[in-house]
């Protein structure tokens, strides 16, 4: 049997290393850590802590910390925030370990063959494989508000289109539109770049941060996790297969609630008195002015509308699954996909309605929680989905 495994992000390398250890057939198509290295800004900042910020490996030795002594650094621990350039490399270094023969190809087709799918690259023979695991990721999923779309793609664009924000260019007005982290620290990231002037704008109630750290504060009743403190956080971090046995819309909201728009604690004194940020803004109407600016009219909870001017609209706005953007996927195969709320229905195996075909990764979250939707979920989801293929290899 053979499992091809579309995408070479955590998701993909962790179930990869995993299938191999088990004795599974197994090719990964995907350049690794492309997410991470081309739609996430240089100077990021992981939001998870260093303890939930390590691929799963079917063997110890293997985490962000052994990588991090490896290369003669003391690890990161307790709140210190990861770099996206140490989380890139730390990938890299899992691959070449674990994972080595990553084919660096893009699948351009997934068709049903017989018992199995045939798959399309753009660089040779077709691929036959008993089994197809998507984890593609979020990229082919952003999601712009349709108000901003006359405005054109010199105007607006959406964050995960920059590697790095400087490419926007110093000196200029820029707005950024959203209440989470990527519009936050988005926004800190331009202004530190030599912005000339940079607003936030979030549709959400209130901007939340995170908690600081308080060290020495006695031990708080509600529980911790990998995630972050509290009752339902802790639950959704450790109990990923209890959470599909919700009811399906149940699930839906609590995966978009539960960890939904927020900041890291230590964004707050990079923004506070440097970026203006006001919440509760919507986008009523967005056009190009005479002057080729963006002009937008927003308007807050009391009804009270105010005109915005920009050189450009960043958009942080997130990302809504929807499986027409996996141009890949024949229609015979996206035809037999049952969805939730726009995200694939799965079985607790990972498996979609289409037999043979599964989804890991944030795609995953409405089935089993928001714990899919951070490197932590890839513990849960490799050793289980590995465990199925596995069996399913042994006949």
């Amino acid at each position: 049997m053979t499992v091809a495994i579309v995408g070479a992000g955590p998701y993909g390398l962790s179930l990869a290393a995993h299938l191999r250890q088990l004795g599974v057939t197994t090719r990964v198509f995907g350049e690794p850590m492309e997410s991470w290295r081309r739609h996430m800004p240089v100077g990021m900042l992981l939001k998870s802590r260093p303890v939930a910020s390590s691929l799963a490996a079917p063997r110890p030795g293997y985490t962000l910390a052994a990588f991090q002594r490896a290369r003669g650094e003391r690890p990161l621990t307790g709140d210190q925030p990861v770099p996206r350039d140490t989380f890139v490399d730390y990938g890299r270094w899992f691959v070449d370990r674990l994972v080595p023969d990553v084919e660096r190809v893009r699948i351009t087709g997934i068709e049903p063959a017989g018992h199995g799918f045939v798959l399309g690259r753009d660089d040779g023979p077709e691929v036959e494989a008993d089994a197809v695991v998507l984890a593609t990721g979020l990229a082919a999923h952003r999601f712009v508000p349709a108000v901003l779309e006359d405005l054109g793609d010199d105007l607006v664009s959406h964050s995960a289109e920059h590697a790095d924000l400087a490419e926007l260019g110093a000196d200029r007005d820029i707005v950024v539109i959203g209440s989470g982290q990527s519009a936050l620290e988005s926004a800190a990231l331009l202004h530190e770049g030599g912005a000339a002037r940079v607003r936030v704008f979030g549709r959400a109630d209130r901007v939340r941060f995170a908690a600081p750290p308080e060290p020495g504060r006695p031990r708080r009743l509600t529980p911790d996790s990998p995630l972050g403190a509290g009752w339902t956080v802790a639950a959704a971090a450790r109990g990923p297969a209890a959470f599909r046995l919700l009811p399906s819309g149940v699930r839906a909201d609590l995966a978009r609630r539960i960890l939904g728009p927020s900041a890291a604690w230590w964004l707050r004194d990079r923004l506070d008195g440097r970026v203006p940020v006001r919440d509760a803004q919507t986008i009523t109407r967005a056009r190009r002015a005479p002057d080729g600016r963006a002009r937008m009219l927003l308007r807050d909870r009391t009804g009270y509308q105010r005109e915005v001017h920009a050189d450009h609209v960043l958009a942080a706005t997130g990302y809504r699954v929807d499986l027409a953007a996996l141009d890949f996927l024949a229609p015979a195969v996206r035809r037999r996909i049952a969805t939730v709320r726009g995200l694939p229905a799965l079985a607790a195996s990972f498996e979609t309605t289409m037999p043979g075909l599964y989804v890991t990764g944030p795609p995953a979250a409405t089935t089993f929680g928001p714990l899919l939707r951070f490197v932590h979920g890839t513990e849960f989801a490799s050793r289980r989905l590995a465990a199925v293929l596995a069996a399913r290899s042994r006949g």
